[in-house]
């Protein structure tokens, strides 16, 4: 990705722009809806479209460009955005171009790409925009031609009257940005759709195959230094001293200095996070030179002690006590398993579910435990920044620019307006680039040697340095009468540094006496969001479980889920119930009938199955395990998803198979467990990775047809396939597996 330097800012760009030739511009805001650039004058535009933000641009030739607010680290949000903007304007598809646009909070909000937000944020917003240009383009016409702007129509980026007057969209552009911008304006019935729940072409599917540079590691820019940055070896570690005479003599070193990432005091916001904080940096010429000359530094450590860190973020100011030591993964599992004995917090409580468990004939009872996982994106984290004492420019792979920004703006003591953050293409994020210290760390180490630098974590990094998903357990009890009749559900969950419960999801709401408690265990191992957090601990486990309160109750394993649902919607017990009984009900009806479950033809498989429902959407899972060279082999998948309009599908089916890989993997393979603080796994070496001829033969994936307004995709797929592969495998292995990952009990035989 190429540079192109201007004499424009960002603000004053999008403020006065427009097509050189005589062209539309249309700014498009989810928080202020479209409207069009103030007092626009024809000028000529740099060549580099991508600081354009937040518009639609149409050309006399009638080609359209849109811009994508949101970050794209394959999801495909550049496609399906774009595509509801040219929904409602009627475009042809086969006009349409499309651009990534910087960050700008003023335009596009916080242009957060995470939690499955992407598409239903957008939905109502981009097609207000894409509706709005139309009308405007429609009463152009209409000027123009002197007739009544009802009785003008559109048809794949033209204009049409009944006298048999006809414009393409371009050569009335001009004309239709003098326009006031209308408000309120109706918007297509998904009967009409003609664009969107068709599928698309990925539009930057020719860039990626050949090679073209879109990710933070091709940016490049004059001048253009690399930095690296040597990390404690282990977490509650510090610098305690370091030589460097070795390194700086080494070819192509500029500099080799420490500095702090926050200082003392320094208000973190919701996303910031610490880690380590004080870095040892080594700048150079060349990735090569500083990789080679980081490894002459002589570095001494010492213990960190307890830190006290201050955060803001939704719930206010407040003191964060970070603990001190070197922790060690067999310890940490005592201290979770000390824990589970002692009294937890009280998350939800419906009837007496203590009655219930005293007076039950069995009660059955397991514990699941899961270990930290590794992010592991494809491409490592990195970012460039050229700070000078005016102004900011940053780029590189960020789900959240927008929550990275203001923290951004107080180390630099620079103003917003002054910082200007450009997004790549990602190479994979699930949660790990929404938190943006690596884009802190480039600018302070641009600010520090006055220079252009590009800031690159080794893949040890990347792994060693954090952030990951929590290390989990829960366990689960059923309470059962004379009759194997349910009466009773509790769990009981913990996690370091957080658990994994959600109290008021399935089966909340479809049993009368239900509790569900949780407890933390405070750690200096940092952690964030990985894909559908906290659900994909949960739903492994909970899936797991009903499972085995199925077969003591002798009943099929998607007829108890599904009674239970039923159960939900008739008489739903308590309050706050998030999820919706008919909607979870027929993600599972639709897999039972696409895999044909229970149905002759499939005795060579081993089948389990799983459903959940987080952000806002529900997915199931039947998965069929074979024994392949004398281990279980996933061959087969059947998905069903519910997640409203589909708006791409090609796009949504490749996520689900995504999704169900990755389930799988993580689900056989992934743990990173620590020793006196340091990571064990550095690389793919012993970082187990699912590999391509584990990957299953099929995924067959089905979605249920509805009309409701898109909900997430990115997510939802992803935590019931945990627990698909364990109700498989249990089959398989005649026996139930509890720890996470499965492979190195299979290994032992047990």
């Amino acid at each position: 990705m190429n540079t192109t330097k201007t004499t424009y800012d960002r603000r004053s760009f999008l403020k006065s722009s427009l097509l050189a030739g005589g062209g539309m511009m249309l700014s498009v805001s989810w928080l202020s809806s479209a409207k069009a650039a103030d007092k626009l004058q024809a000028m000529n535009l740099p060549e580099q479209w991508a600081q354009l933000n937040g518009y639609i641009q149409i050309t006399p030739d009638n080609v359209i460009k849109l811009i994508c607010p949101n970050p794209e680290f394959g999801q495909n949000v550049m496609t399906s955005l774009p595509m509801m903007v040219a929904e409602e304007l009627d475009a042809d598809w086969k006009n349409v171009v499309v651009d990534m646009g910087p960050h700008d909070n003023a335009k596009l909000g916080p242009q957060f790409t995470g939690g499955s937000n992407s598409v239903r944020m957008y939905w109502k917003p981009l097609r207000e925009a894409g509706a709005a240009a139309r009308q405007m383009l429609c009463e152009a016409a209409a000027q123009t031609w002197s007739v009544p702007v009802g009785e003008v129509t559109t048809k794949v980026g033209v204009l049409h009257h009944a006298s048999g007057k006809s414009a393409k969209y371009g050569e009335m552009a001009s004309k239709a940005a003098t326009l006031a911008v209308p408000k309120g304006m109706k918007l297509k019935a998904p009967k009409d759709f003609t664009i969107v729940r068709n599928s698309k072409r990925n539009v930057e599917g020719h860039k990626i195959v050949t090679g073209k540079p879109l990710f933070g590691l091709d940016y490049r820019a004059d001048g253009m230094l690399i930095a690296m940055i040597q990390h404690p070896p282990g977490f509650g570690m510090k610098l305690k001293s370091f030589d460097a005479s070795q390194t700086i003599k080494m070819p192509g070193i500029k500099d080799v200095f420490t500095l702090k990432l926050y200082p003392d005091g320094f208000e973190q916001g919701g996303f910031d996070t610490r880690t380590f904080n004080e870095l040892l940096v080594v700048v150079g010429k060349t990735t090569w030179e500083v990789m080679n000359a980081r490894k002459k530094l002589k570095v001494q450590w010492e213990p960190l002690g307890e830190v006290k860190d201050i955060m803001v973020g939704r719930s206010g100011k407040r003191e964060v006590t970070v603990p001190g030591g070197l922790e060690t993964t067999s310890a940490q599992l005592d201290k979770m398993q000390e824990y589970a004995s002692k009294t937890a917090q009280q998350l939800r409580k419906d009837g007496d579910p203590e009655t219930a468990f005293k007076n039950a004939v069995q009660v059955i009872e397991r514990t699941y435990n899961a270990p930290f996982l590794a992010h592991n994106c494809m491409e490592p984290m990195n970012f460039f920044a050229h700070v000078t004492d005016e102004k900011a420019i940053v780029a590189g792979p960020l789900q959240a620019p927008g929550w990275s920004e203001p923290t951004l703006s107080k180390l630099l003591n620079l103003p917003a307006d002054k910082i200007e953050i450009q997004m790549t293409r990602m190479g994979g994020g699930f949660g790990r680039r929404a938190y943006s210290q690596y884009m802190y760390e480039a600018a302070l180490i641009s600010k520090k040697v006055k220079a252009p630098v590009k800031l690159i974590y080794t893949r040890e990094d990347d792994m060693t340095y954090g952030i990951y998903r929590p290390m989990y357990t829960a366990t689960y009890r059923a309470a059962l009468d004379a009759n194997k009749n349910l009466i009773g559900f509790h769990v009981k969950g913990g996690g370091i540094p957080e658990h994994a419960i959600h109290a008021n999801r399935f089966p909340a709401g479809a049993v009368d006496n239900y509790l569900a408690e949780g407890w933390e265990i405070p750690s200096n191992i940092t952690i964030g969001a990985f894909r559908a957090p906290r659900s994909n601990f949960n739903a492994a486990a909970e899936q797991s479980f009903l499972d085995e309160v199925a077969e003591a109750m002798g009943k099929d394993p998607i007829e108890f889920r599904l009674e239970l649902l039923k159960k939900a919607k008739a008489a739903p017990v308590g309050k706050n119930n998030e999820y919706d009984a008919d909607r979870y009900a027929g993600v599972l009806t639709l897999v039972r009938d696409k895999s044909g479950w229970n149905k002759p033809g499939n005795e060579k498989y081993h089948r389990g199955v799983a459903a959940y429902f987080c952000h806002n959407s529900y997915a199931a899972h039947v998965v069929d395990i074979v024994t392949r060279d004398g281990e279980p082999y996933v061959e087969r998948v059947f998905s069903a998803m519910d997640c409203g309009i589909v708006v791409n599908p090609d796009a949504a089916r490749n996520m689900v198979q995504g999704a169900v890989v990755d389930g799988i993997g993580n689900a056989f393979y992934g743990a990173l467990t620590h020793k006196n603080g340091a990571a064990e796994q550095s690389n793919f070496h012993n970082y187990r990775m699912i590999r391509h001829n584990e990957a299953p033969k099929k995924i067959e994936v089905h979605f249920v047809e509805n009309d409701l307004d898109p909900t997430g995709l990115g997510e939802p797929p992803f935590p019931p396939v945990f627990g698909a592969v364990a109700n498989a495998l249990y089959k398989n292995k005649g026996k139930r597996f509890y720890n996470q990952p499965f492979k190195p009990q299979l290994e032992k035989r047990i």
